[in-house]
């Protein structure tokens, strides 16, 4: 008998909240599994949790999360509806710091599995940290965004600013952060909308 997929992502998470794997187990709060709706249309990944995430154990709560939400609402996504939200690392490194590569490592059988389970048609790698995990480049985010390259199972990723990226960028004007975005959001929409 074939498990349903939230049944297969259940089984995960529940591996997911006893792993030892890596010195971070020691100083989470909380696993951050997961957030938004599983589908097999829009997956995005983040980077790591933040500390609103490691205490309510859901990804992208604190500002950054409000900001991706009001990105996907602009062309009339939500996370409740059409968005499945995991990141690179299921626990927060202390003090916000970049995930060290065993850290990745350890973590990366649960990102694989997420993807595997769901077979997403777009992937979303939301910042630098998830871009260097699913993409073998050197460029940096600046030069990928907004550019469709071939993913896992047949997907298309694209690379976006990381909202927190965009908080700290506060400008609209042309060829700002925040108005790539809007051109990288209306891009991903469009292909969004051309999926049955």
């Amino acid at each position: 008998m074939t498990l349903t997929i939230p049944a297969q992502l259940e089984i995960l998470k529940q591996k997911c909240l006893s792993c030892q794997k890596c010195g971070l187990c020691k100083t989470r709060h909380n696993i951050v599994f997961s957030g938004g709706v599983p589908n097999s249309k829009l997956m995005l990944i983040g980077e790591a949790p933040g500390y609103y995430e490691d205490m309510q154990g859901e990804p992208f709560v604190g500002k950054a999360g409000q900001l991706l939400d009001k990105i996907f609402a602009s062309v009339g996504l939500s996370r409740q509806k059409d968005v499945y939200i995991c990141n690179t690392l299921k626990c927060r490194p202390p003090d916000n710091r970049d995930p060290l590569p065993e850290e990745k490592a350890a973590c990366k059988e649960y990102l694989d599995a997420q993807i595997e389970i769901l077979k997403p048609r777009i992937i979303l790698l939301c910042g630098r940290v998830a871009v260097a995990s699913l993409m073998d480049t050197t460029l940096g985010i600046t030069k990928l965004r907004g550019k469709w390259f071939e993913g896992p199972y047949f997907s298309k990723m694209m690379p976006i600013f990381h909202p927190s990226y965009l908080l700290r960028n506060d400008s609209r004007e042309k060829g700002s952060p925040k108005w790539l975005m809007w051109q990288d959001i209306q891009e991903i929409k469009r292909v969004y909308d051309q999926m049955d």
